[in-house]
């Protein structure tokens, strides 16, 4: 049972969560298409990931509790708590898959949690924001080359937009409708609905000399295509690839162009866009409920740490003593 799931019929690690399981009970071959689209390509890479994790270092499948905690005691030092709670969910996962006695949901496995947790903190690290005050030196120091137009436009409708980094990569050039005030980009899918159901996110034509429907404009013309991915590569010698942006490339597109401008990119990530406009937009006094139409937050809740960190400095209780 252990040497197939490790290889043929492990649904982690060769194939997609569930599949040979469902389709060996129903024999239907819709059947098996629709739940391998029940998961996105990045959870199942994580997936897979995470198990092979689990049985490099030893581990066996069915596991029992005990393996499980011990597993768990033995990486506290080397992953957060955060990766060790996605191990879990991950094993939790195959375990029931394959109707197996689940281990995680033992008191041994969960108080070995509940211990690390206590140890190491929950605290997760986060990307520094990129404020607007920023993202105008960095727009400053670009050049006018397609790799330039390129980030600048980049940069400008994944800060505008409040994109994640996979929301920003994954447009398409038949995702940009043009309207009067600006553009409407249609969102098909994104980390929080998987199901495609969409959403349209309004970025209005600039007031200053960084307009993001200008930027996108210059990019879109140095695209011989009307049809693709908007984001793509760029060549050492400027030419541009037809292929689609990985979605870390955000990140290192940010932090190449923070370092150009002469700003240290220790702390910045893909997910600075996204945070920055959040926090620029709270310092401002726009409306949470207007900053959550344009990120796609479910809850005010969801954007309290953005909250928190904007009015760090207003009405400081330090400000009136000192």
């Amino acid at each position: 049972m252990v040497g197939n799931l490790l290889t043929r019929n492990n649904p982690f690690l060769s194939r997609p969560l569930m599949d040979a399981d469902y389709s060996a009970l129903t024999g239907d071959k819709a059947v098996e298409h629709f739940i391998h689209e029940s998961l996105s390509e990045n959870t199942r890479k994580a997936y897979r990931s995470d198990l092979a994790h689990f049985t490099e270092w030893g581990g066996l499948l069915p596991a029992n509790a005990d393996m499980v905690a011990r597993y768990l005691a033995h990486h506290a030092e080397a992953l957060a708590p955060s990766s060790l709670a996605r191990r879990v969910a991950t094993l939790s996962k195959v375990h029931e898959a394959n109707a197996w006695p689940n281990p995680c949901r033992s008191e041994i496995v969960r108080a070995t949690m509940r211990g690390i947790k206590r140890v190491k903190g929950t605290a997760q690290d986060q990307a520094r924001p990129l404020l607007r005050e920023d993202l105008f030196i960095i727009l400053d120091a670009l050049g006018d080359d397609p790799r330039a137009a390129r980030d600048r436009a980049l940069l400008l409708i994944g800060w505008a937009g409040g994109f994640r980094s996979s929301e920003l990569v994954g447009l398409d050039l038949t995702d940009v409708e043009e309207v009067r005030e600006g553009l409407v980009l249609h969102l098909r899918r994104s980390k929080t609905d998987q199901t495609g159901k969409g959403r349209k996110v309004g970025i209005p034509v600039g007031r200053t000399r960084h307009c993001p429907v200008a930027a996108l404009s210059v990019w879109q013309d140095a695209l011989s295509k009307d049809e693709g991915p908007i984001f793509r590569p760029v060549d050492r010698h400027g030419n541009v690839q037809s292929d689609r942006l990985r979605s870390d490339a955000a990140s290192t597109v940010l932090r190449k162009c923070l370092a150009k401008a002469g700003i240290d990119p220790d702390g910045y990530s893909g997910h600075s866009l996204r945070a920055g406009f959040a926090t620029s937009a709270i310092k401002a006094g726009v409306p949470t409920y207007k900053v959550r139409a344009q990120t796609g937050h479910a809850s005010d809740l969801m954007l309290s740490r953005y909250v928190r960190d904007a009015g760090m400095f207003d009405g400081n209780a330090a400000g009136a003593l000192l």
